[in-house]
């Protein structure tokens, strides 16, 4: 039997075999989930199927949606309830996306529209799929939430700029998520990931040198890799973690513990 054995769980923001969240669904469905995922077009929807081929669960369900529109993730919620026979013991938040003019230069000279779309796309969708999970997490009985972050959230990270702050909104979306969902026996927390060479991770400037500062750096002296923070998340959805919610955990081979 797997950690997570027959629980029901909603991946969304896979993409491609280098995504975290791929890795978090790998390790979901090792540990015996129930997958579905949520895709935000087609060509997303056909690199998930190429990946899924090559798995022990070729079948499993995937579904469109663009997470920042309410009448997408209501069609979302009501495939994943038929899907799933109207319960949902987990999700996974892999989302984020800013502009790429907005990781570049001072972080000063972010734009109204630009703070909008980092701040949407990647924190209130957290709250907008919680939300709508929410009835079928009840009729499970209670559920897990977990959303993905970055160390961008605590301290400047050069480069990240508007993302950083757009991490922070969603750490603290993450607490008053717990807040609310805790008398439902519903769980929520963060996974604050160390860099991982991504798609989208490339568009941060100076990736490579912060890939080599962290490996010199962290207690471990190494990096992380996607399969390391698929594990934690597999943890997370599971009963071994029913006394944890609101926090983030880190997964950065100890580099935030470091002053220097």
């Amino acid at each position: 039997m797997g950690l997570v054995q027959d629980k029901r769980v909603l991946v969304v923001g896979a993409r491609n075999k280098w995504s975290i969240s791929w890795h978090c669904a790998l390790s979901l469905m090792r540990e015996g989930a129930r997958v579905a995922f949520s895709v935000y077009s087609d060509r997303e929807k056909g690199d998930v199927e190429k990946l899924l081929a090559d798995t022990s669960s070729p079948d499993c369900p995937i579904f469109l949606c663009n997470a920042t529109v309410q009448e997408d993730v209501d069609r979302l919620f009501a495939d994943v309830s038929e899907a799933f026979d109207g319960k949902l013991d987990g999700l996974l938040h892999g989302i984020a996306f800013a502009k790429r003019e907005d990781l570049a230069g001072e972080f000063v000279r972010t734009s109204s529209e630009g703070w909008d779309t980092a701040l949407n796309n990647s924190a209130y969708t957290l709250v907008g799929l919680t939300r709508a999970a929410r009835p079928l997490m009840k009729e499970a009985g209670g559920g897990s939430v977990v959303t993905l972050s970055y160390f961008g959230a605590e301290r400047v990270v050069p480069g990240y700029n508007v993302m950083g702050v757009a991490k922070s909104a969603l750490e603290s979306s993450v607490r008053y998520l717990a807040y609310d969902l805790g008398p439902e026996n519903t769980r929520v927390n963060a996974v604050s990931a160390g860099p991982i060479k991504t798609l989208a991770a490339s568009g941060i400037a100076g990736l490579s040198e912060m890939l080599k500062h962290v490996a010199e750096k962290a207690p471990l002296r190494r990096g992380v890799d996607a399969a390391e923070v698929g594990d934690t998340v597999a943890f997370l959805m599971s009963s071994l973690s029913r006394g944890i919610t609101g926090e983030t955990i880190y997964v950065d081979a100890g580099y935030n513990i470091v002053g220097m």
